[in-house]
């Protein structure tokens, strides 16, 4: 596959964007050593698949033993340009994905992962209310300025080492949805109150922080930038992974006031839906007029997860037509091997649309059309499972397959923290390089959230049910 590790700059993830003041982009449109942790196969189709994607969530974690205990994941490999961050969400699906593999040392694994946000949390370098940053540095580097950064997660002075050097220092809604939804998981999984303190403080950040209601559409804002200043748009995912939190609070800690607010952000999604064409909207940028385009797959797998409204199921529908895709060498633009051939579904009705002759961002690739989103095909894998409607077991498992034969060939070579990885382990991103049609891109990296949708998809594990 093509190599883009000479690009001049990093391939940012979405994941990434708002403390690099790129937020509006984004909805404008919208212990060291070998790992061991194994998933179980329990007649779902994970098998040996599974157990080397959890390896890959292991060496994810392992990369740099001389830093310490105490550690988050690197998020993709080295080769994707962002040296050792670790996204926030990304840490948060693999302790979800791990809580899944349901194996003693997979259970301490995500433990780990768990005590680490908390650690952020309590040990943020400007603030003590609560929040988790984008993203971390979890190993030393050198910066393309040739500007060395030599700690890792905890630095010298106890601080969490905050993704400074790519701007990933702003707060997100969905991100901390996630960490909160995977320690509320922890917490009900091990009994331990620090997890459920961690995510009521996440839940609390948000209500102080995100909630409106003086604009028509309601709900959650995005969240702040790097200084901190609110931003102004409304993200349907955003909500959607409040539902999920705050469901997971109410249940956690018998208090009515996380119903209403898991309320309140449903009612925003649910003014998101498009009836006449059975999809979701993406957001808003005013809290007034509702963003129409692109219109992305998170928005159609999410809220199916999270709402438990079947008559909402349609979206599933809308996702596995409209976004469909089939990648292979013969493509423009394409990085798969001659001979190979991936299918599943693309980030957004944009990625359909992107011009394959201009670089998605300056020094980065042109985008293949067809490049398949695994994280997303991912999503709706895990969600055609449990719907279990006519043919949806069929089309699940040809989503699974393309993952696992991914797995198998794409990214090889790549490697975390400068050690290779276990062999066919980890799931790219993306099959060939993907304009999502928000500002950023998806790239072929092995990459920590992807895997761990996949684990999720293959062990029939819902992360945003209550």
């Amino acid at each position: 596959m093509t190599d883009f590790s000479d690009r001049q700059g990093p391939a940012l993830s979405r994941r990434g964007l708002i403390g690099a003041g790129l937020g509006a982009a984004v909805l404008t449109a919208a212990g060291a050593g070998t790992a061991q942790a194994r998933v179980p196969s329990g007649g779902n189709g994970a098998g040996s698949a599974g157990r080397r994607a959890v390896a890959f969530l292991a060496a994810a974690m392992d990369a740099y033993p001389e830093q310490g205990p105490v550690r988050l994941a690197q998020s993709y490999t080295d080769q994707a340009g962002l040296f050792s961050t670790a996204f926030t969400y990304d840490n948060g699906l693999a302790i979800l994905a791990l809580l899944a593999a349901r194996t003693p040392d997979a259970h301490a694994r995500a433990v780990a992962l768990g005590d680490a946000l908390l650690y952020a949390q309590a040990h943020d370098p400007a603030h003590d209310d609560g929040r988790l940053r984008q993203a971390y540095n979890v190993g030393p580097y050198t910066f393309y300025d040739g500007t060395p950064q030599p700690e890792g997660f905890v630095r010298a002075d106890g601080t969490a080492n905050v993704g400074t050097q790519f701007g990933f220092t702003g707060t997100a809604v969905g991100d901390m949805a996630w960490a909160g939804i995977a320690l509320a998981t922890l917490a009900r999984r091990t009994g331990k109150r620090r997890f459920r303190d961690g995510a009521v403080r996440i839940g609390e950040w948000i209500e102080r922080n995100g909630r409106t209601d003086d604009e028509p559409l309601g709900g959650y804002k995005f969240g702040v930038d790097g200084s901190g200043a609110k931003l102004p748009f409304t993200s349907t995912e955003h909500n959607t992974d409040l539902v999920g939190l705050f469901g997971r609070l109410a249940r956690l800690t018998g208090d009515r006031v996380w119903r209403e607010r898991r309320a309140h952000a449903r009612a925003f999604v649910e003014r998101m839906w498009e009836a006449d064409g059975g999809f979701f909207y993406t957001g808003t940028n005013d809290g007034v007029t509702v963003n129409r385009s692109p219109i992305p797959e998170d928005t159609q797998t999410w809220t199916y997860l999270a709402l438990d409204a079947r008559s909402r199921a349609r979206s599933l529908d809308w996702a596995a037509r409209h976004l469909a895709v089939t990648d292979h060498a013969g493509r423009p633009n394409s990085t798969v091997p001659a001979g190979q051939s991936y299918a599943g579904v693309t980030f957004s009705s944009a990625s359909l649309l992107a011009d394959e002759d201009r670089p998605i961002a300056d020094g980065q690739p042109k985008p293949d059309r067809n490049g398949v989103w695994f994280e997303g095909t991912a999503h709706l894998a895990l969600c055609l499972r449990d719907r279990h409607g006519r043919g949806d077991a069929a089309r699940a498992r040809r989503l699974l397959d393309s993952i696992e034969r991914a797995q198998d060939r794409l990214g090889d070579g790549q490697t975390v923290g400068g050690r290779a990885l276990p062999a066919r382990s980890g799931v790219v991103s993306a099959t060939s390089p993907i304009d999502t049609g928000f500002g950023f891109g998806y790239y072929p990296y092995r990459h920590l959230g992807a895997t761990a949708w996949y684990v999720m998809a293959a062990e029939r594990f819902n992360p945003l049910s209550a």
